[in-house]
């Protein structure tokens, strides 16, 4: 004989205490839901409009330098601590999480030309326009101790940029040529030139760590192999780049920031074209730095502005800027892949969110599942022009609004121009140059 019998468990409908919401059986059959899509559509539409409403990116002014902010460095070890140089020789640390400078110290005669904390954390190099290479002690002396160097070590020129390994003894600096230092000796180990009179900065590779990229100024990008006695190859461009950046993801990636208002991304194995030419910005890029994800880098401009970039999209996903912010001269990315710090001319570094509708601090679990179905959401509706204008749209100060829309116009004018030149000459004989090979004039090997 069968005996059917209903079995349910209670843990599948009955609440653990009085304060937990009610729990709803669901069946997810589509036939049942027919109207899921037009629901979900809406959800997706309000959660764009909240991002929108809720994108508050400024976090913080840092100000207490007398001159502007040329550099800032990053601690590896330390997510709370920062340190910045300004044009008058000063050099601070600060602690983020409090927003205060914790040591101020006289580096240099003149500017701070770079910075960078070395590998352990436990130091830290300056180079200024003093021709001069300084090392420092992290920790703050004690009561009564003199601040002074670790190390002085004395140039022949001015260093403009430096650079540490990132599990060796080893730093580079540049200037009118490129120097490898071992930190026990006071002369360069190697040195690189090729016919260049200056370098504007040099910077090591995170992931294949022999390997560093500089940027000269007769519009070059030279890479080195730091086992080589030459360097490797160089890539000519139309306009020179100031600085730049590899992906920490991706060992042969890097992107630099150039005077043409653009920033380029190249595989250094095909130097024959950058893979992403990534434009929006309406006067020089002064600035680059990748997020420790390598999925996304931030630029700092002459116009003003920040912008983050995907690092595939030729347009950025978001620009930040204030009615006080000048020209912004440095940039960096904290090692939480969750602020951005920036450095300008008007003497303040500036704390902001990387996410500008991110919602800080500690989330319940609802409100993280919350936050995770609407991101799914806005991803899933993305491409629907209703959600595309909201989320795409920001306010842009009058000057940058006027000045891209008059860029536009002049883009557009030599399109058309070229378009009907190719109309009036023979067939081939006006062959089409993609923007990408556009700017680059030759690969020296």
């Amino acid at each position: 004989m069968k005996v059917k019998v209903l079995s349910r468990n209670p843990d599948d409908y009955v609440r653990e205490t009085k304060l937990d919401i009610q729990r709803v059986p669901r069946n997810y059959d589509p036939s049942l839901h027919p109207f899921e899509v037009p629901r979900e559509y809406t959800r997706a539409l309000n959660a764009t409009k909240l991002e929108r409403v809720f994108a508050k990116p400024f976090l913080a002014s840092l100000d207490g330098h007398r001159d502007g902010v040329n550099c800032m460095a990053k601690h590896p070890k330390s997510l709370s601590t920062m340190l910045s140089g300004s044009c008058d020789g000063e050099l601070k640390v600060w602690n983020l999480t409090k927003r205060e400078c914790v040591r101020t110290l006289q580096a240099h005669e003149g500017f701070v030309r770079g910075m960078v904390v070395r590998f352990c954390g436990t130091s830290f190099f300056t180079v200024g326009d003093d021709k001069t290479i300084k090392q420092w002690k992290m920790e703050t002396p004690g009561y009564g101790e003199e601040e002074e160097p670790l190390n002085t070590i004395l140039g022949k020129s001015v260093f403009t940029s430096i650079d540490h390994h990132q599990k060796e003894g080893v730093f580079v600096t540049c200037g009118q040529q490129v120097d490898i230092w071992d930190e026990q000796r006071s002369s360069p180990i190697r040195s690189f030139s090729w016919g260049v009179d200056s370098f504007s900065c040099v910077r090591f590779n995170p992931v294949e760590t022999e390997l560093l990229a500089s940027c000269a100024s007769d519009r070059s990008i030279v890479l080195y192999d730091m086992r080589e006695a030459t360097p490797l190859k160089k890539v000519i461009m139309s306009m020179r780049s100031n600085t730049l950046c590899w992906n920490p993801m991706e060992a042969y990636n890097f992107t630099c920031s150039n005077e043409d208002y653009n920033l380029y991304t190249y595989d250094m194995r095909y130097l024959d074209k950058p893979f992403t030419v990534h434009m929006d910005h309406v006067s020089a890029v002064l600035d680059v730095d990748y997020s420790p994800t390598g999925k996304e880098f931030v630029s700092a401009s002459f116009d003003k502005t920040i912008r983050i970039f995907p690092k595939d999209s030729g347009h950025s996903r978001e620009v930040y800027h204030t009615k006080r912010m000048q020209h912004v001269i440095s940039i960096k990315w904290s090692s939480d892949n969750k602020y951005i710090l920036s450095a300008s001319d008007e003497m303040n570094i500036r704390l902001w969110k990387a996410n500008a509708a991110e919602k800080l601090g500690l989330l319940a679990p609802r409100e993280k599942a919350a936050v995770n179905y609407s991101q799914k959401l806005k991803e899933k509706f993305q491409h629907h022009p209703q959600i595309r204008r909201i989320s795409r749209h920001r306010h842009l100060p009058k000057s940058i609004y006027s000045q891209s829309k008059e860029l536009r116009v002049m883009k557009e004018a030599r399109r058309r121009k070229e378009r009907n030149v190719r109309k009036h000459s023979k067939p081939g004989s006006m062959p089409v140059v993609t923007e990408k090979e556009k700017h680059v004039v030759t690969v020296v090997k």
